[in-house]
């Protein structure tokens, strides 16, 4: 079967890649510990000989029936590029939908974002040497202040008060760069401004809850606050949703619409289990269903993959 990957994000990965390229994960067989870029680069690896077609940074638009004719119908999908792709089985693969971050109400901050305001860390190495403001008190925040205070001139963690969201081991380390002088916690205090021209950062302004000011000399700000979700064109498509999730047949991971399947995140049955280990064995089972709809008039004789290899 020949696959077209169709993202809204202008890589692979979805939130692996976007989000946390370099949080650790445990529980991929055969990966004691793999950061999540490196595991979503493998994939993609694994998957090059099969020659996948990827659209990136383009939204599924629409995905309408086609009739039943001499092509074996199946679906037109449709992208917010233009993009047309006639398919006789789609899977929607959307994580937990379009995701977007939760943007702090700071005057002007538009004009920042991108330069010097930054919701997602993709390349490290941009802030060797910076001053670096990080505001949040969960995982994501604590575990880039962890990670920059190795390269950054300065880290200061602005959080709203002295407890954190994060893992147990995270708080501590960061407790102990604290204690270092390599991170300095600024609580209990919240974004007020930005101070700066051009996209530029020079300052971000903080206070506490009694209208206390203080003034955080910085090149970058980190705000990390979690992110609002949505199922975007998705919901629009027929499908019948559970609680924002496609709900579908674990036996074969299809939908009420015929033709469509789901798997990952974004799928719901009974007893699923929401792990990127499970997400794999479902599009397997997934890939099997569609074979039947691409290819009607051949039977599936299933192999493993020490006897069908790899395509040369």
């Amino acid at each position: 079967m020949r696959c077209h990957l169709i993202d809204a994000l202008p890589q692979p990965g979805g939130q692996l890649t976007e989000i946390y390229p370099k949080k650790p994960i445990y529980d991929i067989p055969g990966f004691p510990r793999i950061d999540a870029a490196d595991l979503v680069t493998r994939l993609q690896a694994q998957a090059a000989p099969f020659q996948p077609v990827y659209h990136l940074g383009q939204q599924v638009q629409s995905v309408v029936p086609r009739d039943n004719d001499s092509d074996g119908g199946g679906f037109t999908v449709k992208t917010s590029a233009g993009t047309t792709i006639a398919c006789r089985a789609v899977i929607v693969a959307a994580g937990v939908g379009a995701f977007g971050p939760n943007r702090p109400p700071l005057a002007g901050i538009e004009a920042f974002e991108g330069k010097s305001v930054f919701y997602y860390i993709t390349r490290r190495e941009d802030f060797r040497g910076k001053r670096v403001v990080i505001a949040g008190g969960g995982d994501s925040a604590v575990d880039w202040a962890l990670s920059l205070a190795e390269l950054a001139e300065r880290v200061l963690v602005v959080h709203r008060r002295p407890k954190f969201r994060a893992a147990p081991e995270s708080e501590a380390r960061l407790k102990a760069l604290v204690q270092d002088g390599k991170v300095e916690l600024v609580v209990p205090y919240q974004l007020h401004g930005l101070e700066g021209t051009d996209g530029k950062l020079s300052a971000v302004v903080v206070a506490t809850l009694d209208g206390q000011e203080r003034r955080l000399e910085a090149d970058a700000l980190l705000p990390f606050f979690g992110l609002s979700t949505a199922l975007g064109p998705i919901a629009d498509w027929g499908l019948a949703l559970q609680q924002h999730q496609v709900a579908v047949d674990p036996v074969t991971m299809a939908s009420n619409r015929p033709g469509l399947f789901a798997i990952g995140d974004i799928a719901t049955y009974p007893g699923k289990l929401k792990l990127i280990l499970t997400g794999f064995a479902e599009a397997a089972i997934a890939a099997r269903s569609a074979y039947a709809l691409v290819h009607p008039e051949t039977p599936l004789h299933f192999e493993y993959s020490t006897t069908s290899g790899v395509p040369r």
